[in-house]
């Protein structure tokens, strides 16, 4: 989807109705970069801002977008930060502020499988006692000291293992684009409430495509870093280390701004009057005014889950990627197919489909299971899939993928950034893949999903860049593979392609 946001040019300033007028709430009214802006200058408050994020939420319940809000603990933290803001700047000028504070008064949410102090865990599943940690997980905590205010926790599935965001414990989370249909997952949650205007930005998690799957299903930027790229995700080369953490926003630069928050980058200022800027937001910011160097971009539509599984693209995805590639183009960036390969005629590891499943279901030996019947059918079946191999099996196909994600740059060939399509279909009606037995479930998940995981597995960064909007309004995006540590010139490129909208 292609929001009139991403027109090129200064935004405007947040208008007076999406701020005080309740009835009127819309984050995607201006960027996030311009609601901080706000928030600095005195144009609006960090409670009003959280009310409106409140009220969007209670107004949009039919999208369950959030497993839990919890307004008065928000509001409080917003009342808090509004006390200190009055003191600090009699004594600092707005790009210290900013420096120092740099999410100030917007609203998040953190999945349902992230700790948050004094909100409840559930994991999405009906099998787990919820608790109520007292402390943040560090992806959390940073996210507050930055300034950024909690107004809940968005719906996952359970444990986070599906592509789609459907439970037992709250009603499925649904597409604002279309509300039939699943915004995907495990990220569904807070996709749907970016998407839908509730949010301005939410942090995500991604072990197989749980950033980007959503995003693209939600027509949004997903940015999945690379292994041990932030400094709060587990920094081990294994290749069983599937999961970090990214951002999803409308925007690159809404991305770009808490990546760099997410990454620990420190936010300076060269200029007074401009709010500060870190090394992505800086990066993107560059490359729309400047321009970006000619890169090398492969471009490959061969799945890794091919041949075991038939890989069908939809006509709206081929033509996602011919978009990407002509918007690529236009920046002057060289754009070129995959016949380079290896010596060889396929592209991706032979086997891979048995493989990452054995990886994918061996990793439920962490979940806290006491009693499988409360588990929904996949996740029993995985269970068992787990159960019945042995670890023999197990460990060779892990040995294998290790080797793959140990020479992973090498995919890349000569290229500086790699180019697939995202999904190989539109996103499913709620209920699609749950109606399905547990094997066909999880078959159709990996056909509908059929190029995010094999990035977690090499631990490379990626990116989703929606480009082309069907005529049923569904979004269809591409998605960009980088090199290790290129994490801001994914989000520079996904910025200039969203600029070279049509």
């Amino acid at each position: 989807m292609e929001h009139p946001a991403a027109t090129p040019g200064p935004m405007p300033t947040p208008a007076a109705e999406h701020t005080t007028d309740l009835s009127m709430v819309d984050f995607r009214a201006a960027t996030a970069e311009h609601w901080r802006q706000a928030v600095i200058n005195g144009d609006v408050s960090c409670v009003e801002l959280t009310t409106t994020a409140i009220t969007a939420a209670a107004t949009l319940t039919r999208l369950g977008a959030f497993a839990e809000v919890d307004p008065d603990l928000a509001l409080a933290r917003a009342s808090q930060m509004d006390s200190s803001l009055q003191t600090l700047r009699r004594s600092a000028s707005p790009a210290a502020i900013s420096a120092a504070a740099p999410l100030l008064g917007l609203p998040v949410g953190f999945k349902d499988l992230i700790p948050v102090a004094g909100m409840p865990l559930r994991l999405g599943s009906a099998e787990v006692a919820p608790r109520v940690p007292a402390r943040d997980a560090p992806l959390a905590h940073r996210v507050h000291a930055a300034g950024a205010v909690s107004i809940g926790k968005t719906q996952v599935p359970e444990f986070g293992l599906p592509c789609y965001t459907e439970n037992r414990i709250a009603p499925a989370a649904r597409n604002p684009l279309d509300p039939s249909r699943t915004p995907g997952g495990s990220s569904g949650g807070a996709a749907a409430a970016v998407a839908a205007g509730i949010l301005p930005v939410a942090p995500g998690n991604d072990g197989g495509g749980s950033v980007r799957i959503p995003a693209a299903a939600c027509g949004l930027v997903g940015l999945k870093p690379g292994r041990g790229r932030l400094p709060d995700d587990d920094a081990s080369s294994s290749v069983t280390n599937l999961m970090t953490s990214g951002p999803i926003a409308v925007l690159a630069e809404d991305a770009a701004l808490l990546f760099d928050v997410m990454a620990g980058h420190r936010f300076t200022s060269a200029a007074a009057e401009d709010l500060a800027a870190a090394g992505a937001l800086r990066t993107v910011q560059s490359a729309l005014s400047e321009g970006l160097p000619a890169l090398q971009i492969g471009v490959t539509t061969e799945s890794p889950f091919s041949p075991e599984l038939d890989i069908v693209l939809a006509e709206d995805a081929i033509v996602a990627v011919e978009e990407g590639i002509t918007r690529l183009a236009a920046e002057g960036h060289h754009v070129q197919g995959t016949s380079h390969c290896t010596g060889t005629e396929r592209f991706w590891p032979e086997n891979y489909y048995e493989q990452f499943t054995a990886l994918w279901t061996s990793r439920l030996g962490r979940v806290p299971v006491e009693d499988p019947e409360d588990l929904e059918p996949l996740t029993r079946w995985f269970l068992e899939l787990t159960a019945a191999r042995d670890t023999e099996q197990t460990e060779q196909a892990l040995e294998q993928l290790q080797q793959f994600a140990d020479a992973g740059e090498a995919i890349l060939g000569p290229w500086d950034v790699l180019l697939t399509p995202m999904l190989g279909f539109a996103p499913p009606q709620v209920g699609f893949f749950a109606g399905l037995s547990p094997e066909e479930n999880y078959r159709a998940q990996c056909q509908f999903t059929p190029y995010s995981s094999v990035v977690n597995v090499l631990g490379l960064p990626a990116i989703n860049v929606p480009v082309h909007t069907d005529a049923s309004g569904l979004s269809w995006s591409i998605q960009l593979i980088g090199r290790q540590h290129s994490e801001e010139l994914l989000l520079a490129l996904a910025a200039q392609m969203m600029r070279s909208a049509a």
